[in-house]
């Protein structure tokens, strides 16, 4: 049951004014963020606030104990070893969970490979493009019961699980299904095959988009899958199975496998796998290039980041500070082409600071399920420490740390969205990927010297970009090594647009046509 804990705002709501008002933290901003005054303006002196606005816990039900999903059925893992999940808004337990081992992966791949050979290969594009479909339709219908799991299972607010994750989730599954019957025509060889079995390794910070992001183009391409979901957010990905049940996929098709890093290194050391996909750490993804270098497996990797958001003097101000937020504080921060690193302009990084700093005190902490929430739980202790430690590392280095008044919640794991000024190349803070809500403040005389730093980086995953001019956005985006370039505009997706990186951030491309190629044989 929600326990009807009131989010805690990031600080006192603005006092009306014309000051506040011009930088939006006034009536206007409150009013914009729904709420709706009746009757005149309030006396000066009153506070703006949110009334609670919880999402119900009641439309989905969580078992106690969660199997393995293997040809088709869910049952115990061979072992019988099992591991806990938990409620990082509130670390309450939610369930047990079975912790695949290297006999369940034989199993699963085993499944997999009957199910490619026998019944997903042979059946025609048409005619997986209608279970793949079912799937997306089926996403749609319980979409408020996935919007609600991942956010009780990941900590991440509830609006952007149901306005971002799950129609992203559903739309990757409806373009994919668009493309089973048209292979041939994809630009990917006159006669493309499927690979065979995938072995497909997520994350935890968008555990149902990143299953999604696997799953449609392989099974799309004729691939079945074994799916190895993050130890700490299995949840959505169990629910997943079950819509798979629902659509009647064809057992074997695709399997999860939960558990920890072990599960998933069996998966990708298995030699009943032909195809590996990976999302997460640099330092796993490397991990696993070792691991599959020699094979003859296919390998793709989407890793970290250290994206630079570079702000020009002639900038849309107001549009490029809600860029910066959303660039940064989308999802506590918990995103690989987070743009963590703030290059601005001299002549206007004061002003972006100051309104950057005003933004943030209109930011809402507290209950994931809380519809007004902006800024939820950190995942795991594991990750609050290690930016915990980070943050701390900023601040010895020299850097200045600021973040808005904010007390946080006494159970759960919680960060305040945190901005770093004065800082140089040097400082771990801007070349480490923190992977939480902080932002490191770097700036810049000239488009030259821009590029220079943006590029300063081991990572070249994303980097965004923030000019009324578009000849500058074009000479800009030709010199900054990344794979995705926002102009004026930032963590915008699209199941038809490709996403990766290059160097430490990866390689290889999840999304729109490139995406298949990933799972085809030419």
């Amino acid at each position: 049951m929600w326990t009807g804990r009131r989010e805690v705002g990031l600080a006192e709501a603005a006092r009306p004014g014309k000051a506040a008002a011009k930088h939006g933290t006034g009536p206007a901003s409150a009013v914009r963020a729904g709420t709706t005054p009746a009757g005149p303006a309030p006396a000066a002196g009153r506070d703006w606030d949110y009334a609670p606005a919880p999402e119900s816990r009641e439309i989905v039900s969580i078992a106690p104990e969660y199997g393995l999903f293997i040809n088709g059925e869910f049952g115990p893992a061979v072992g019988g070893s099992a591991f806990p999940t938990i409620n990082p808004a509130t670390e309450e337990p939610l369930a047990s969970v079975a912790a695949a081992a290297a006999a369940d992966v034989d199993r699963a791949v085993g499944a997999a490979r009957t199910a490619y050979e026998r019944v997903w290969r042979p059946m025609p594009g048409a005619e997986r493009a209608k279970y793949i479909y079912r799937i997306a339709r089926i996403l749609q219908e319980r979409s408020r019961e996935f919007a609600v799991l991942e956010s009780i299972d990941n900590g991440k607010p509830i609006k952007e699980t149901r306005d971002v994750d799950i129609p992203l989730a559903a739309a990757h599954f409806f373009y994919y299904a668009g493309w089973a019957d048209k292979l041939e025509h994809a630009g990917l060889g006159p006669a493309p095959r499927p690979i065979g079995v995938a072995g497909q390794v997520i994350p935890w910070n968008f555990p149902l988009l990143m299953a999604a992001w696997k799953l449609a183009p392989a099974l799309a391409a004729g691939n079945t899958c074994v799916l190895k979901p993050a130890e700490t957010t299995p949840l959505t990905a169990l629910l997943l199975a079950e819509v798979c049940q629902q659509a009647d996929l064809p057992p074997g098709v695709v399997n999860v496998l939960t558990g920890a890093g072990d599960t998933g290194a069996a998966v990708v050391a298995h030699p009943g796998i032909d195809k590996v996909a990976f999302t997460g750490s640099t330092e796993v993804g490397i991990a696993i290039s070792q691991a599959v270098a020699g094979t003859g497996k296919k390998l793709t990797l989407e890793l970290g980041g250290k994206a630079a958001n570079v702000v020009f003097d002639d900038a849309p101000i107001d549009q490029a500070i809600e860029g910066i937020v959303n660039g940064i504080f989308f999802n506590q921060g918990h995103v690989c082409c987070a743009g963590s690193r703030l290059l601005v302009q001299e002549s206007v990084a004061e002003a972006v600071v100051d309104r950057l700093r005003r933004r943030l005190t209109t930011l809402r902490l507290g209950d994931p399920l809380d519809k007004n929430t902006d800024i939820g739980a950190i995942n795991s202790r594991q990750q609050l420490d290690k930016i915990r430690d980070l943050s701390d590392v900023g601040e010895a280095e020299g850097a200045q740390r600021w973040s808005p008044p904010c007390e946080l919640p006494a159970r759960g794991f919680w960060f305040a969205p945190t901005i770093f000024t004065g800082v140089s190349q040097s400082h771990r803070i801007a070349r480490e990927e923190i992977f939480g809500p902080v932002l490191s403040v770097l700036t810049f005389r000239t488009p030259e010297e821009a590029v220079t730093k943006a590029n300063n980086t081991p990572y070249g995953l994303s980097a965004g970009i923030w000019t009324e001019k578009g000849s500058r956005i074009l000479w800009m985006a030709q010199r900054m090594r990344a794979g995705v370039v926002w102009a004026n505009t930032y963590n915008r997706f699209d199941p038809a647009s490709p996403f990766g990186g290059y160097r430490e951030s990866g390689f290889g491309r999840e999304g729109g046509r490139h995406g298949l190629g990933a799972y085809l044989d030419g």
